[in-house]
């Protein structure tokens, strides 16, 4: 068993302080901050979702270590998801409407995503189908983790502290819990070609969430700062300020691996060692 698998998951209950936080918080980098924004539109429905999607499974887990690693998994998720709710709240109330998307993301995860009208038996498989979908995404959230924890380039840029807190709380918890969609997937199902197909439909439907979102917020930017550039994310990617696309491609190949488990990627020792740091997360841990 390895070091990550020992760890017990628990949600740590944050708060965060936005009112000083600046429209740009990476300084003269809008189309950077409002990539990275893009998260406080679109996670929170995604995490509600995850969270509802887990407890659907919970009657079917089998072993119980995997158990309390699901519970862990859906007290963290439910905690990130009003943590972005509020920073989602501090654009809209600095002008940026952002609304309009997450409706958005609420139709596509509630909707599209959501619970049917089927028998017993298909209504397993869609749940199965679903956390499938979820194992894909959670590999690309870890990766997301992984890299705001050691994106230095984000401190040397003048980045507001804050938020830098709240994206590496959120990250190091992604690295330390990066194993768990996927165990419950293979606990499951596990099957090769359905992991495959997953990934193969949540890569390209993220990029759209992600472009669509830095255009949305860019063009509801009440600084007006101009429109989104596929030369500026290159210039910014160099500087370290957003993942590169070859880091990303470098991330996607091994889920295709048959023997790929999360635990190949992703520091937990770091992301341990973030958590015990964080500002928020010290402030939560904190006897009332």
């Amino acid at each position: 068993m390895t070091d990550h698998e020992q760890i017990v998951l628990h949600a740590r209950d944050v708060e965060f302080d936005w009112a000083s936080l600046p429209m740009h918080w990476i300084p003269g980098e809008p189309q950077a901050t409002h990539t990275i924004n893009v998260l406080h539109l679109a996670l929170p429905e995604g995490e509600r979702w995850f969270v509802e999607v887990f407890k659907q499974a919970v009657p079917l887990i089998r072993d119980e270590r995997l158990k309390e690693d699901v519970l862990g998994f859906i007290g963290q998720e439910a905690m990130h998801a009003e943590a972005h709710d509020g920073a989602a709240e501090h654009l809209e109330a600095a002008g940026v409407h952002v609304r309009p998307y997450i409706a958005q993301m609420e139709w596509m995860f509630r909707r599209l995503l959501g619970d049917r009208e089927l028998s017993a038996k298909r209504r397993e498989e869609w749940l199965i189908e679903r956390l499938a979908v979820i194992a894909a995404i959670e590999h690309y959230t870890a990766f997301l983790g992984q890299w705001i924890l050691d994106a230095e380039a984000l401190d040397k840029a003048g980045a507001d502290p804050t938020m830098l807190d709240l994206l590496r709380w959120h990250g190091a918890e992604e690295v330390e819990h990066r194993s768990v969609a996927f165990d419950l997937f293979m606990h499951l199902d596990g099957r090769y070609t359905r992991r495959v197909r997953s990934m193969l439909v949540v890569t390209p439907v993220l990029a759209w969430v992600f472009l669509r979102g830095t255009r949305f917020l860019m063009k509801n930017d009440p600084t007006r700062p101009g429109k989104t550039s596929f030369r500026t994310y290159l210039r910014v990617a160099k500087l370290g300020l957003l993942p590169s696309g070859k880091q990303l491609r470098r991330e996607i190949r091994p889920y295709f691996r048959k023997s790929y488990h999360p635990t190949e990627t992703g520091n937990t020792d770091q992301a341990v060692a973030y958590l015990a740091s964080s500002p928020a997360a010290l402030a939560a841990d904190e006897p009332q």
